[in-house]
């Protein structure tokens, strides 16, 4: 393996790690609220936080480089205050795949905490306990398979983006070139040996967290039924 190959996967990984890991801090606050809001617009929200599995990455990439641009007023202040730039930046590219990646880590955490009865929360409640302590004491012990699902879910849609880290972050080796731009790139040039010594690390990896999905949401049904 040549240093350019190591450097690519090395991002690509840390592209998924670091939006797996934001994600979980942030999507476990807001599934809460989603499964227990009664917030009339919370239809809506759930609407705006299931927009990427349905938008064309190049919608949404497209929107974070205006976003990310001088001329508007974001860009502007984070480039006066901070001389700071995002586009075609690997900082850039992790914001951009947080958002595109939110509804796998949301959708599988709002739905465990929806299986859970109402009876588990008012019980904690009524024992003195508060919603914080209900919430990681009683309620995520509870909803251990949907977690692991989300965590792999969002890890493995992270490490195939290709269309919104094309848009937003350009083919920047050693900066923003991950292993799918890097499979089409090598597939362009015909060098289809070191397309597939890319392609193939990313199937093994999202089988391998496929199949850890598979296998815990099983092994938790046969403990249900016991």
């Amino acid at each position: 393996m040549d240093a350019a190959f190591v450097q690519t996967l090395w991002i690509t990984f840390k592209l998924a790690f670091s939006t797996t890991v934001i994600l979980i801090l942030i999507g476990l606050p807001i599934s809460y609220w989603l499964a227990y809001s009664r917030f009339k617009l919370k239809p809506l929200v759930e609407a705006l936080v299931s927009m990427p599995m349905v938008l064309p990455p190049s919608v949404i990439g497209y929107y974070m480089l205006v976003l990310y641009s001088p001329q508007n007023f974001f860009g502007k202040w984070l480039s006066d205050t901070f001389d700071l730039r995002l586009a075609f930046t690997f900082e850039g590219v992790l914001i951009a795949s947080v958002l595109f990646s939110l509804p796998f880590m949301i959708q599988p955490l709002q739905t465990g905490l929806h299986s859970l009865p109402d009876s588990l929360r008012e019980a904690s409640y009524t024992l003195g306990k508060s919603k914080t302590t209900t919430f990681f004491k009683v309620l995520l012990p509870n909803i251990k398979p949907s977690i692991i699902t989300a965590i792999a879910l969002t890890f493995a849609h992270s490490i195939g983006e290709f269309g919104i880290v094309l848009m937003v972050g350009g083919n920047m080796p050693g900066e923003t070139r991950v292993a799918s731009i890097a499979i089409y790139d090598e597939v362009q040039s015909l060098n289809f040996a070191a397309a597939n010594q890319y392609a193939f690390i990313l199937f093994a990896v999202s089988l391998v967290l496929l199949t850890t999905i598979y296998s815990v949401n099983k092994k938790y049904e046969g403990w249900k039924i016991m």
